[in-house]
């Protein structure tokens, strides 16, 4: 049976690969690159569930990172068991067909609970004291002390946070994409899977820290082009091909749109006081949104003031398009998951979940790194507030309390959403800025110089039905 690694390279577009990738022009020269329709929206667990089902949300479900649940009254993000993708994936599908066929999964999304061979994902653990200790969920369970005893301790603290991309003491720029590439040549060794689906997430971070046009942009493509064309090299080697794909293309951006204030100004905002904090009431609201970059999912109580809500909405500069019924269910975003009306930024903007007006009353999360107990994402996460004289002196201090057994809060996240210079969610009005579909081998590849998010998952079925 033909092998094949799908290589997930975060943030990739034709742009940067002839910016300075020479690993990946050559691979683009030597076969062929075509450029991807994004899904909509354009965000980590969207796109990869409509690249690996080969349906878009109104069927599987996954209409942005995370979603309200309207029966729990609660915002949920970044949860992890599969069973949340609502339609078959390819490797169900090619292991139907295909006696033998085997699949890992390495640090893509929804990888718990998988119906996959081997499957490898970040995972802390929460002791009933309050700790949070930094670990990996693996199945088989055995994967988990033998790949740690091999490569070490999964460097977590560069995965997500202020340290993500930095040259840091937790480790250096490209710390978690290298340690993700070596499990995948881990996996590779000692399985040998049919189709290895390998996440690297290396330009997710200064791409949304600085834009596209910072000076350290260079230096971070050669970074990740060194690890991916390091990885390819190996994989073909043992007789693997290649597919090189991106989830979305990260725009640079200017303007932050708090929608949450703007609906708390309107009166529709229902905010309960917690020890002093401010939190949203959601189950008593009338109206609210559910931020994920540059989508919002808008939550209307009362049918009938869809059309005030819309009409507002529409009013904000920045926005773009404002989805209501028919618009969803035109492009593939029809899910009771959705919001009664999507809206859609500029790719020159993108939408925060902040919702107090005095930061001062912003809740204990908000300067945190705290991606589930946030009602919506955070890119200023990738920041240490650059309030504080000394950051890490404080940093430090926190670090002595938890050792002490103290209560602490590592509150070291700004509250400035000027930060941000880069994003992605929406279609990038300059299709450079498209996510790409890459490889050594032309034939893996449609014909088609721009295919939909949602043939991914037929090029690699039909890749398995020609072995």
């Amino acid at each position: 049976m033909k092998r094949l690694a799908v290589i997930n390279v975060v943030g990739l577009t034709v742009d940067l690969i002839e910016k300075g990738m020479p690993r990946l022009s050559s691979i683009k020269q030597q076969g062929k690159l075509c450029s991807v329709n994004p899904a909509l929206p354009a965000v980590t667990c969207t796109a990869q569930s409509n690249y690996l089902t080969g349906v878009t949300p109104s069927e599987h479900g996954i209409v942005a990172n995370g979603w309200y649940n309207k029966e729990l009254a609660e915002v949920q993000f970044w949860k992890q068991p599969n069973q949340l993708v609502q339609a078959p994936k390819v490797w169900d599908r090619l292991k139907a067909r295909l006696p033998g066929f085997t699949c890992a999964k390495v640090f893509w999304w929804y990888n718990m609970y998988a119906s996959t061979d081997y499957s490898l994902t970040p995972r802390p653990m929460y002791p009933a004291d309050g700790r949070k200790v930094f670990d990996i969920y693996t199945w088989p369970y055995g994967i988990r002390p033998e790949v740690k005893k091999e490569l070490g301790p999964f460097p977590f603290p560069t995965f997500w946070g202020p340290a993500a991309g930095m040259d840091t003491p937790q480790g250096p720029p490209q710390a978690v994409s290298k340690w993700i590439a070596d499990s995948a040549r881990w996996v590779e060794r000692k399985y040998q899977p049919s189709l290895n689906l390998v996440y690297l997430p290396h330009l997710d971070y200064n791409l949304q820290r600085f834009g596209p046009d910072h000076p350290c942009i260079p230096a971070d493509l050669q970074r990740i082009d060194t690890i991916v064309g390091d990885l390819v090299s190996y994989l073909e080697d043992r007789g693997v091909e290649s597919l090189i794909l991106s989830e979305y293309g990260i725009t640079p951006v200017s303007k932050p749109i708090h929608l949450n204030r703007l609906f708390r100004e309107q009166g529709w905002l229902t905010i309960k006081e917690e020890l002093g904090r401010e939190l949203i009431d959601f189950g008593a609201s009338k109206v609210f949104a559910v931020a994920d970059h540059q989508v919002a999912h808008v939550h209307v109580q009362d049918p009938l003031r869809l059309p005030e809500v819309r009409e507002l909405l529409e009013s904000v500069k920045g926005v773009d398009w404002v989805w209501g019924p028919d618009e969803k269910r035109e492009n593939g975003l029809d899910h009771l998951r959705a919001g009664d009306l999507v809206v859609f930024s500029k790719d020159w903007a993108w939408f925060t979940y902040y919702y107090w007006m005095n930061d001062d009353r912003a809740p204990d999360f908000a300067r945190c790194v705290d991606i589930h107990r946030k009602p919506g994402y955070d890119p200023a996460e990738l920041f240490l507030d650059p309030s504080l004289t000394f950051p890490k002196l404080k940093i430090a201090w926190r670090l002595l309390q938890k050792k002490l057994g103290f209560r602490m809060l590592m509150d070291v996240i700004p509250l400035n959403a000027d930060l941000i210079k880069g994003s992605h969610g929406t279609r990038p009005e300059d299709t450079r800025h498209n996510p790409v579909l890459l490889s050594g081998n032309a034939e893996i590849l449609p014909c088609e110089k721009l295919v939909d998010s949602t043939e991914v998952a037929g090029c690699i079925e039909s890749y398995f039905n020609e072995s």
